[in-house]
């Protein structure tokens, strides 16, 4: 197995439009494991493009509970279900995530019980193991080791950074968050750090399409980052490379890849990268 970083979904937000990208998840090889952050909209079909089989699926990671991020945890586990999976999946998450899990299991329990029944299948909820965690380290297995960094993403309190090392690399994810110093510490010497990433002139035509004005240009400005605000952040750590995702916007065909290289031009001169779906990166 190659190691490698494939951006599934790179859009920042729940939304979807005709043509546009999918919401936040993303899929690591590193150290022989196949590993899930985050299930925003369209995560299985994201995997399944990849040529992962979903009955392969075992391990997964939630940055934190806003819908773009957690939305399809339950439909990719039951469709990995319905394709054959007969294994245990680990779920990290923050607290909460244990009752996204067991009010999914409820909402399907008709056709998970007819499924048992009718075709055979092991009984789905034991299938699955939830890990509610905090910061610090959350994860140890041989060389692969997962780290968790509470960040600042207003008004949800758990969300969490993500430092996953293996095989001699280390990759970062920012998760959602606003300008926050001590992610630099955190990322420090990362081979590739995933940074959310929001176009200051981006943000009136999202305000325009979404409808909720001034309450939602709030929250943007105070929850998320700027591409320099993740841009000075790199280069405080000293990054390899600067990986732009969660975009805001990322499906207004007014802005163009030039529009975020110019974005960070003042601050980062390293290798960059602006996410897109089914874009693959080799962790070398």
């Amino acid at each position: 197995m190659t190691d490698r970083l494939t951006l599934l979904g790179t859009k920042g937000g729940p939304a979807i439009r005709p043509g546009g990208p999918n919401p936040t998840s993303m899929l690591l090889d590193l150290s022989g494991r196949r590993i899930v952050i985050d299930c925003g909209l369209g995560v299985s079909r994201g995997l399944v493009e990849t040529g992962m089989s979903l009955k392969e699926l075992d391990l997964v990671f939630i940055t934190h509970l806003h819908s773009d991020h957690v939305l399809e945890l339950g439909p990719l586990i039951h469709t990995a279900w319905t394709t054959g999976l007969d294994h245990c999946v680990s779920v990290y998450g923050p607290k909460g995530t244990r009752n996204v899990w067991t009010g999914f299991l409820a909402s399907l329990a008709y056709d998970i019980e007819t499924r048992i029944a009718d075709e055979g299948r092991p009984d789905l909820a034991n299938l699955v193991e939830i890990v509610e965690y905090g910061p610090g380290e959350i994860f140890q297995e041989g060389d692969l080791v997962v780290e968790a960094l509470r960040v600042d993403h207003p008004p949800v309190t758990d969300c969490f950074a993500l430092k996953i090392s293996g095989a001699d690399k280390m990759l970062v994810f920012s998760a959602d968050t606003a300008p926050f110093p001590p992610l630099a510490d955190f990322a420090r010497g990362a081979d590739i750090l995933v940074h959310e990433a929001m176009l200051p002139e981006g943000l009136d035509s999202i305000v325009r399409r979404t409808g909720n004005g001034a309450r939602l240009r709030e929250h943007l400005v105070a929850s998320h980052s700027f591409a320099a605000d993740a841009a000075q952040i790199a280069t405080k750590a000293g990054v390899g490379m600067l990986v732009l995702n969660h975009l805001i916007p990322a499906d207004d065909p007014a802005f163009t890849e030039d529009d975020w290289r110019a974005a960070v031009a003042a601050h980062w001169t390293g290798p960059l990268v602006i996410g897109r779906d089914g874009l693959q990166l080799p962790c070398e």
